[in-house]
């Protein structure tokens, strides 16, 4: 059967048959056998060491990161005609989610492999990649990106790095300043933005020892103090002109598509990094003894890992659905085009919106599952010497890394609409239908399959998340952009029903074929999400109810909203102490 290709942000308009999707358990036995190989690594390279590279003994990180080159896991998105492996996305994520645990190395392995490397990929020269690709992805250099400034962090564009040419046009001189430069310290080559002639924002390749190129001290961080942050200073940098990445002017475009695969690459990386902390919040709680028995085997201890693997559960759904949707429609693009990359950059853009949410719901999560463990711990979770420690410094970043929670959350209302508004997605006329439905009462029949409350809901919250678009668009028209807290809310509504729908799909395509058991858990991670997101998107669709209606359009949205988001979780309970009793008893993550 063919696949349906389908557009970003179509979810909100679409349903979606569970047999299209991709799921955890659908991994190859190659995939596998990947996970297994970057398990193995962290667990006998890095974590034995995770102490003295926390300490910033960065010879530890080159080191791994030329043991990553040798295992091949610096090369799965690289091009096999320079030496890569050109895996698909699904598998690139589960390296990044296998590698999060190693903490500070894996920001320094993602820096490298994600935003060092697909830059020269994607919009390289082939002069350019035989110079540069093979020496990245076999660990022989490390690479770095330089985006961010002093004085430009959210508004990238806005940065005053100056590139000026050269009289006899050999070489660009760059001029100004990067911040929080991820491996700027042990980094043999940078990726570097700066405006041509104060104007055309550009990119080019700098090596370290490129004349006039400084690396600045390593920043004091709150976490992740074992990966390398510096400014890098270029005072009249001497760059080749051979050395330009891309086309003039259009650097904007490398910072932005490369990004979108930060966004949910980092996704995949804070899920890794949410399971491993889990597992140890869980250990935990099965040694910890108080009242005479472990601390495990207390409710209030049991919801928390409830909680945590449910949510994780959604996460893990949500990142391997989106590759899925990405090789699916990389999949489609002729390899022998000669703008092949140029095309594919746009199969990625499509789901930019999905992207963002990556970023931000799992993220969430893992600032949710480290708090969590820390509490679980105690005021031992507050000393050095547990993990739980580390985990709660190192998670804050992510939240801050690849554009903020708050410019990623604008974003996805912000494309949807201007899809909408370029004829792509036809959200006017579902938001007509969604405005029909809240005024016309329903009397449904219950329906006893499995899963069938959840997609009920889920039904209902897209139908909301329609309602809230149109009379927002309708209020405020172009000015909407303006409008910050309620493309926030909205964007609560989107990311919540595509985490939950995500769940759900994974639920009902792996239901059919699991064990009694599996079933079981399935069911109880489910009906736990649902149940959370539910809230969520409920709280976030009531206040944007406020911040864009008053009086009696007010009281009518305030109705749909009580009526849309209305979840039967009968069984709640029983649900959460499954899932904790597996997670205590397993000492594993469910699946």
């Amino acid at each position: 059967m063919t696949k349906t290709i389908r557009k970003g942000g179509e979810y909100l308009l679409r349903d979606t048959p569970c047999e299209d999707v991709f799921t955890p358990e659908d991994f190859s036995d190659e995939q596998k056998q990947i996970a297994e190989t970057t398990e193995q690594f962290v667990l006998n390279e890095i974590l034995p060491h995770i102490d003295e590279i926390d300490a910033q003994n960065f010879d530890l990180v080159v080191k791994g990161m030329r043991k990553c080159g040798e295992l091949g896991l610096l090369m799965i998105d690289a091009p096999e005609e320079f030496g890569g492996l050109e895996l698909d996305k699904a598998t690139s994520m589960l390296v990044a989610e296998k590698i999060a645990p190693a903490g500070s190395f894996s920001v320094a392995y993602a820096a490298h492999s994600g935003l060092g490397t697909l830059p020269l990929v994607y919009y390289g020269t082939a002069k350019q990649k035989e110079r540069y690709l093979e020496k990245i992805i076999s660990g022989e250099w490390i690479a770095a990106y330089s985006l961010t400034e002093p004085g430009a962090g959210s508004d990238a564009l806005s940065g005053q790095t100056s590139a000026t040419l050269s009289e006899d046009g050999s070489h660009y001189r760059l001029t100004g300043t990067k911040q929080y430069t991820t491996n700027g310290g042990i980094a043999d080559l940078f990726i570097v933005f700066a405006k041509i002639d104060k104007e055309h924002l550009s990119a080019f390749l700098v090596e370290k020892n490129f004349p006039g190129l400084i690396v600045g001290n390593e920043e004091k961080k709150m976490g992740i103090k074992g990966s390398s942050t510096t400014q890098i200073i270029l005072d009249n940098c001497e760059v080749p002109a051979e050395n330009l990445l891309g086309e003039i002017g259009k650097g904007h475009k490398i910072a932005f598509n490369v990004l979108n695969v930060g966004r949910f690459k980092l996704g995949a990386c804070v899920t890794g990094a949410a399971k491993f902390a889990l597992l140890e919040g869980v250990r935990y709680a099965n040694e910890r003894k108080q009242f005479g028995k472990a601390i495990g085997q207390f409710g209030a201890i049991q919801e928390k890992i409830a909680d945590m693997t449910a949510n994780l559960f959604a996460a893990e759904s949500l990142i391997y659905r989106l590759a899925g949707l990405l090789d699916d429609r990389l999949g489609t693009i002729d390899r022998t085009l000669d703008n092949y990359y140029e095309v594919y950059q746009q199969g990625i853009e499509e789901y930019s919106p999905e992207c963002a949410i990556a970023k931000v719901f799992c993220s969430e999560v893992l600032a949710h599952v480290a708090d969590e463990v820390v509490q679980i711990h105690g005021g031992y979770g507050f000393c050095s010497e547990y993990a739980a420690e580390r985990f709660y410094r190192d998670e804050r970043i992510n939240r801050i890394f690849e554009g903020t929670n708050e410019i990623n959350r604008m974003l996805i209302p912000g494309m949807i609409l201007r899809r909408s508004l370029k004829g792509e997605l036809p959200l006017q006329a579902e938001a007509l239908k969604a405005f029909e439905a809240l005024m016309t009462p329903t009397f449904e029949e219950p329906d006893l399959r499995p899963f069938a409350a959840e997609k009920t809901v889920l039904s209902n919250l897209k139908t909301l998340f329609l309602i809230l678009a149109g009379s927002a668009a309708q209020k405020f028209s172009t000015r909407l952009t303006d409008e910050q807290e309620i493309l926030l809310a909205a964007a609560d509504l989107a990311i919540q029903i595509f985490a939950l729908e995500s769940a759900i799909l994974r639920a009902e395509k792996n239901y059919p074929t699991s064990s009694e058991r599996k079933q079981r858990l399935l069911m109880a991670a489910l009906k736990t999400f649902c149940f959370n997101a539910t809230e969520t998107a409920g709280s976030a669709a009531r206040k944007g109810a406020f911040f864009i209606e008053e009086g009696d359009n007010l009281t009518m949205l305030l109705s749909g909203i009580r009526r849309f988001s209305k979840y039967d979780a009968s069984g709640l309970l029983q649900a959460k102490r499954l899932l904790a009793t597996s997670a205590l008893e397993d000492e594993k993550y469910l699946f």
